[in-house]
């Protein structure tokens, strides 16, 4: 257990740019999203699998994967969040 919280760590602190890109508010789900145009819901629906959820302050950063792909998204509240590709 404490190996993935530091693996949790290593990957907040590598992604560094990965979450400062500009966002955009979906009017239809209210959801932000970032560049890629990913939303968790989006991810889930093409067979993404959440592997691990990390409180980083006052947000939760949700990582997802399938296959050889992962995204990271970032949630600043439950109508908010962004997700960009993590490799």
């Amino acid at each position: 257990m404490r190996l993935a919280a530091v693996t949790c760590l290593a990957l907040l602190t590598s992604l560094g740019g990965a979450f400062a890109q500009e966002t955009s508010l979906d009017a239809a789900s209210g959801e932000s999203q970032g560049n890629t145009g990913m939303t968790v819901g989006v991810l889930v629906s093409e067979g993404y699998e959440i592997r691990a959820a990390v409180r980083h302050g006052d947000r939760t950063i949700v990582f997802l994967q399938k296959d050889k792909s992962a995204y990271a998204c970032d949630f600043a509240t439950l109508a908010q969040s962004r997700c960009g590709s993590i490799n």
